[in-house]
């Protein structure tokens, strides 16, 4: 079996990562103010951008495997798939096979190499933008850009190393590549449970005192013919409540099967999905459960995550659930706490497992005077309650220090992990477990 695996390390030094966009939960809220708005998008639709059906594709080519993971969890995480390679030879194999959208390509301080994966995207005919990725001291930059001028490809300005991940996602928006936000209540949700074009991403979850994966939640994308991959801002905010409940039904399961793939590896973790509590009501819950828990070797228990707003506004039916998916180790977590003071006392009569710090506490808690305390109290309420704290959208290092050294429990964000595939989330539970055999080993 294999030891959670440790995530620390995932962004290369110096990295920071952009702002991440506020997932909205299976009701439609998604704003992380204080008084977020509700109720469906009204008004005509407007003209959309045709893109390509097919999903947008990037090849990154690195002879440095962690920069090349790196690169690959940002560009998934704007909606781009990626294909890796170490050298010229299996690009052009790639190249037989499928034109990307984008290049991102390592200049070494030697030139033969970046030279021949150059002259490889200009014999293919691509046509398409190379970003250049720089570390310091290649002395050769200026003989490798007139090489690429010359195969007539389209050079983007030098990306030096450590990378900024704002830069990498600034630069993909200038391209018109990855997620379209522009698209925000306007792809209707049954059309797109209907036509099968939900996926579910998974973001990890680390305790962040030990640095150690302890958990996962599932996200849903809709990978439009016309539009590409779309954040959950695209289909939820102006979805009929019936399409929500099917949603929510379709992320339980799906979200099940993900994690029975996790537990294959020997990594066995707790899910997380957020749906309406009236969903709670309306779907078979209990039923799902069992009829996946018998595939496991050892059941890892699921999360239900509810926003506050609604565990206090449907207080009795919140703790009759709760009571009643205990015996099956399926817990509630209050997603946004912290919103409502007024009310939140109410929830100590709750058996929540987690309660989820509001974003607005968590961003600035490192360097922030104001935010600081607030937080601090939160977590103080989240320990006395019974339950773990868990620190939502970290997307700094000090604010991921400042959690720690406030007693925060486990931490979500992109300075952690970015929602990723099913096959990318696999792919690096993998690569840690290798890496921590060679560590034994070595």
């Amino acid at each position: 079996m294999v030891a959670s695996p440790k995530l620390s390390g995932a962004l290369p030094a110096g990295a920071k990562p952009a702002r991440a966009p506020v997932e909205p939960d299976l009701a439609g809220n998604r704003t992380p103010s204080r008084n977020p708005a509700r109720g469906p998008a009204v008004g005509p639709a407007p003209t959309i951008e045709r893109i390509s059906a097919r999903p947008q594709l990037c090849f990154v080519i690195d002879g440095d495997a962690s920069i090349r993971q790196f690169l690959s969890l940002v560009l998934q995480g704007s909606g781009i798939d990626t294909e890796e390679f170490a050298d010229s030879h299996a690009l052009r194999a790639a190249l037989a096979q499928r034109m990307p959208d984008i290049v991102f390509l390592d200049v070494r301080s030697e030139t033969s190499e970046a030279a021949e994966c150059l002259a490889a995207l200009g014999a293919a005919g691509y046509r398409g933008p190379v970003q250049l990725t720089l570390s310091r001291g290649a002395k050769h930059l200026t003989q490798i850009q007139t090489i690429g001028k010359q195969q007539h490809l389209h050079l983007l300005p030098v990306l030096r190393k450590p990378f900024e991940t704002s830069v990498i996602v600034k630069m993909l928006q200038d391209q018109k590549l990855g997620q379209r936000p522009a698209l925000a209540g306007r792809v209707d949700l049954g059309e797109a449970l209907a036509k099968h074009w939900i996926e579910f991403w998974y973001q990890p979850k680390i305790d962040l005192r030990k640095k150690q994966l302890v958990g996962v939640e599932a996200f849903a994308r809709a990978r439009h013919p016309e539009h590409g991959v779309l954040m959950p801002e695209a289909f939820i905010p102006a979805a009929a409540e019936r399409n929500l409940i099917a949603l929510s039904e379709l992320a339980l399961g799906e979200a099940l099967k993900a994690s029975i793939s996790f537990s294959k590896l020997g990594v066995n973790l707790r899910m997380a999905v957020n749906m309406p509590v009236n969903a709670l009501r309306k779907i078979a819950l209990v039923d799902i459960v069992q009829s996946y828990q018998s595939r496991f070797e050892r059941w890892p228990g699921l999360l239900i995550d509810v926003t506050e707003e609604q565990a206090v506004n449907d207080f009795e039916l919140a703790r009759d659930i709760a009571e009643r998916l205990a015996p099956f180790n399926v817990k509630l977590a209050i997603d946004d706490f912290g919103r409502d003071y007024s009310a939140v006392m109410r929830l100590t009569e709750l058996p929540f497992a987690e309660l989820k710090l509001d974003r607005s506490f968590v961003t600035g808690c490192g360097t922030d005077s104001a935010s600081a305390p607030l937080c601090k109290a939160a977590i103080d309420i989240a320990h006395s309650f019974g339950s773990l704290a868990v620190g939502v959208g970290i997307e700094r290092a000090s604010d991921a220090l400042a959690l720690v050294s406030m007693g925060c429990d486990y931490g979500q964000g992109f300075l952690l992990g970015q929602p990723m595939p099913e096959e990318r989330f696999v792919a690096l539970l993998r690569q840690r477990a290798e890496s921590a055999r060679t560590r034994r080993l070595a």
